[in-house]
């Protein structure tokens, strides 16, 4: 990839001021969107069924990020997700304003919403390494501030979510949210081309500009015997370190009675893997790659075992923010590996990969859980998920392919 010789910070600072408010947007919706439901609808069901389907588009449209950033380049892409997820969310407050906001309305609009996500999610995971070359940074670095800058995200949002609703209603808070996401699409317009010459060039390549580019990325993965070992036990990792804080722990202290715990919990989760993503590049370092997936999947293993005989709080704490810390480098290492094992014109499409796996392992792992802690109960369901977390990390720690190439 040819880039301007000349150091500028400039296209980091923006490309992670967009990932990170762009975060901050989408976890901001999160919250304010089941709230909105339950205001029009007055049905717990229906609230609960907008958020299942609105992760439908994004499963669909994510195999397809890698082929449109290449045909319109990431710069586009990134800059068009932001502006009609936008437009989206400031519908919202317009059919309020109108008297024409239902069930149905907002259904709609969540679904619209949901189209953009994975696309200005991958755009940006595709400048990364551009954008630390002319910055002249370390790619693991920014990798790692990428990533704990979205998990920061994710932290603040919700909390920013129920402060608005508190204060302005939930329908006004899409106002701000809007906002938010018009501020991250100015900044990445800030990226000037005399910066990042390719950033924002179409491919002209038939391979990845086509129909073939869909699948392309799957292939890639799949072909790279080190790349598919790791995706996949990471793969089994999100899907049980996900519906733990999403599934689980909620229904085990809210059978106790207890949401402060159930708060603090997932916040040491979150504080955890967001530290550890920060100091990803600090700790590859020093740590090189076994060395880190060692840590990471021995620390999960453990966080979860502890977890999952459902200690006392102080000690359901600690674990949890073991968990957290050796979740957090795992997504920045595998940025890094994407990065390094593929020439640049194919990051888009095994990124857009990615993103696909990525977004169909959780929702299947909450689905499987939910209907386990129906028949099973929280501590043997927990238990299972733990084993099964062991397993993984046993079956990564001893494969080959893991232990020569990382």
């Amino acid at each position: 990839m040819n880039v301007s010789t000349q150091k500028s910070l400039k296209p980091v600072v923006y490309l992670q001021l967009s990932n990170f408010f762009s975060g901050i947007s989408n976890a901001v919706v999160m919250i304010t969107i089941p709230w909105l439901v339950l205001e029009v609808t007055d049905s717990p069901f229906f609230a609960g069924l907008v958020v299942a389907i609105s992760a439908i588009p994004s499963l669909l449209v994510a195999p397809f990020g890698g082929v449109l950033i290449n045909r319109f380049g990431a710069k586009s892409i990134s800059v068009f997700a932001d502006l009609m997820s936008m437009v989206s969310v400031i519908a919202f407050p317009v059919l309020a304003i109108t008297g024409t906001l239902s069930a149905l309305s907002i259904t709609l609009l969540a679904l619209l919403g949901a189209v953009f996500d994975p696309l200005g999610y991958t755009a940006r995971k595709t400048m990364i390494q551009p954008a630390s070359q002319v910055a002249k940074i370390d790619v693991d670095r920014v990798n790692g501030i990428h990533e704990g800058l979205s998990g920061a995200s994710w932290i603040i949002g919700p909390a920013l979510g129920a402060w608005l609703i508190a204060t302005v209603g939930a329908t006004n808070s899409f106002w701000v949210v809007g906002a938010l996401f018009l501020f991250a699409a100015i900044v990445i317009l800030l990226m000037k081309k005399s910066h990042i010459p390719k950033i924002d060039s179409p491919s002209t390549d038939k391979l990845t500009s086509g129909f073939s580019g869909i699948t392309l990325g799957f292939r890639r993965l799949w072909q790279d015997r080190f790349l598919r070992a790791i995706v996949l036990a990471e793969l089994v990792l999100a899907a049980v370190y996900l519906p733990t804080e999403s599934v689980i722990l909620p229904t085990y202290f809210e059978s106790l009675g207890r949401p402060i715990d159930l708060g603090l919990v997932i916040s040491a989760l979150a504080a955890g893997s967001t530290i550890s993503a920060f100091a990803y590049g600090w700790i590859v370092k020093r740590m090189g790659g076994k060395n880190l997936i060692r840590f990471a999947f021995i620390g999960a293993s453990l966080g979860t075992l502890g977890m999952a005989f459902l200690p006392p709080f102080w000690l359901m704490l600690t674990f949890a923010l073991v968990l957290g810390l050796a979740f957090g480098p795992l997504y920045p290492f595998l940025n890094s590996k994407i990065q390094s094992r593929f020439p640049s014109h194919e990051h888009s499409m095994v990124f857009s990969a990615q993103t696909s796996v990525f977004y169909a392992a959780p929702p299947l792992g909450m689905l499987l859980v939910g209907l386990a802690l129906e028949g099973l109960g929280v501590s043997l369901t927990y238990l299972i998920l733990a084993s099964v977390m062991i397993v993984v990390s046993v079956l990564a720690l001893i494969s080959k392919h893991i232990r020569t190439e990382s």
